[in-house]
């Protein structure tokens, strides 16, 4: 399996210590909190609930959507609906696109976000995330319908990866994810901070989400899942003070990393930067009980999330300090 952030019990067992700061994934670090729980959740076996996908679709403007674990789940599974074809993923991305299309007899290749216009004119499966997990890039979304207008009409597809995009609705397509050849995944880990919920969304055509059902099988999300993420759905209050938090914290973020010579770029959920020393930084990092992520190959750079705390922010901010004067 690929590497990814989060993976904080191999980050003690490397360098001790039980006072680990984790910014290496963008999750939000004020969590929703979760309901207590109606007893049928774990009783019954978990049929999909029509409220959550109401509130589902109100609250991505979509108007159609299959819950999955995970956006993973699909990522895994939309490579398995086509027959072979050119596909060209935006690069660098969320790894696991790239490595489930090229595991399926796809013919791949991996552009950087300024190709991708051309690579829409040479392939039939266009994926990207938007805006870009690690380095925040974006795509306007008038951009991205005309590229999928244009993948459609070859019977191609364009995947749009929005898992980061709560905090930035402005660039979604997801309401026009009915249209043939536009998938949209959505997350319920990031904003909502619950990534251990293992829950998702799609939006796209009936027909291609029927497909994906199919493949996926029936109960593919837990009871308890539905029950907590229709709370986390329908809690407009809590979404809204949210979103103010989450972009007060990024600012924050912004500047305290231009404090320290940092020019970084991202969401209000995590940021990046190219960094010359990336396997020295991470490793400054971890010496100080703080694990962010490392991109040693061709992104070589760092993402930071946020942290949750005052007390962590002050300790980012001596490690940054400390960094900026080696």
């Amino acid at each position: 399996m690929l590497e990814h952030g989060g993976n904080l019990r191999a980050a003690a067992r490397r360098f001790g210590r039980d006072d680990w700061i984790d910014l290496s994934t963008g999750i939000n670090p004020w969590a929703y909190p979760v309901p207590a729980l109606p007893a049928n959740a774990w009783h019954r076996l978990p049929e999909p609930d029509p409220a959550l996908m109401e509130a589902a679709c109100a609250w991505y403007r979509a108007p159609a959507l299959l819950p999955v674990a995970g956006t993973q789940a699909a990522i895994q599974a939309l490579p398995r609906l086509r027959p072979p074809a050119r596909v060209a993923v935006a690069a660098p991305s969320y790894a696991e696109h790239a490595h489930h299309w090229g595991r399926h007899g796809h013919a791949l290749r991996q552009v950087p976000y300024a190709q991708l216009d051309a690579a829409v004119a040479a392939s039939e499966v266009v994926v990207l995330c938007n805006p870009n997990n690690p380095t925040g890039a974006t795509v306007p979304a008038a951009q991205l319908l005309a590229w999928a207008g244009q993948l459609r009409r070859r019977g191609g597809w364009l995947v749009v990866d929005e898992a980061f995009g709560d905090t930035l609705p402005a660039l979604s397509v997801a309401a026009h994810s009915a249209q043939p050849g536009l998938i949209v995944l959505r997350s319920v880990g990031k904003f909502f901070g619950l990534a251990g919920l293992r829950l998702g969304f799609v939006g796209a055509h009936p027909a291609l989400l029927a497909d994906l059902a199919d493949l996926l099988g029936p109960w593919a999300v837990s009871g308890p899942a539905q029950s907590i993420a229709l709370a986390a759905l329908d809690d407009r209050a809590w979404q809204a003070t949210t979103r103010l938090r989450l972009q007060a914290a990024g600012e924050r973020m912004h500047s305290l990393l231009r404090t320290h010579g940092i020019e970084a770029r991202g969401t209000p959920l995590f940021h990046w930067w190219p960094e010359v020393r990336p396997e020295d930084f991470h490793e400054h990092m971890a010496a100080r009980g703080i694990w962010c992520r490392l991109f040693p190959q061709a992104a070589r750079g760092i993402r930071l999330g946020l942290p949750a705390n005052e007390d962590e922010w002050q300790r980012l901010a001596q490690a940054l300090a400390d960094w900026s004067t080696t």
